[in-house]
């Protein structure tokens, strides 16, 4: 009865994404999924610790992952982007983000949602419920970890639909080394919810200083 439960969330958090994202039928996923996440972990697991939320046992090693996550990220989107290149058009850029370029204000009010929505919110939504969601489904085996990984990556791709092909592959691949991050070490969601704030903060301060030209 848990494991079918768990696929119900699933298949709902699922078509959450895509209703948001694909078809703009429902409001953004992120504060929904975010909302899910937190009641059915405190209802069904007992509590948010069992999602990754615990305090690591050492701080220094989780900056350290999430840091190595966030570099991998960034080093293979060069390669994945210039074979995208021969397919698609670029990936779109969130929204209003051409602002930042020399702009501190905007840049901190960016650097604000970068930590909230993105790397909370995001990564509480999709790495810490989705991915336990669907390794509930066959038993939160190693492997059952890994195949909700995957899974989950390609909902991630979907949740960047308005970047286009290139962006959804893109965003994917992000996923993928968010969601290895947080097996790696051993569930702490702190990990991911670092590496994405790294990698957005990355992102933020290319634009600031247009070294994307």
């Amino acid at each position: 009865m848990q494991r079918w439960i768990s696929l119900a969330e699933f298949l709902v958090g699922a078509a959450i994404v895509i209703a948001h994202n694909v078809y703009h039928k429902i409001p953004n996923e992120v504060p929904i999924l975010f909302v899910l996440g937190l009641v059915s972990f405190k209802l069904r697991d007992g509590g948010w610790l069992a999602m990754g939320l615990r305090w690591p046992l050492s701080w220094r090693k989780t900056i350290l992952l999430a840091l190595g996550a966030a570099a991998l990220r960034i080093l293979l989107s060069v390669p994945l982007d210039a074979l995208t290149a021969h397919f698609w058009p670029a990936a779109k850029a969130p929204g209003r983000m051409n602002e930042i370029a020399g702009h501190p204000l905007v840049a901190l009010q960016w650097l604000l949602l970068v930590w909230t929505f993105a790397a909370f919110g995001e990564e509480i939504g999709y790495r810490g419920y989705l991915i336990g969601r669907a390794a509930d489904v066959v038993g939160r085996s190693k492997i059952a970890y890994w195949v909700a990984v995957i899974l989950v990556a390609v909902l991630f791709g979907y949740g960047h639909f308005y970047k286009g092909p290139a962006g959804i592959i893109d965003s994917g691949m992000a996923g993928v080394v968010l969601g290895a991050a947080y097996i790696v070490s051993g569930r702490n969601l702190w990990v991911c919810i670092l590496a994405h704030g790294f990698i957005d903060t990355f992102g933020v301060i290319c634009v600031y200083f247009n070294w994307l030209q």
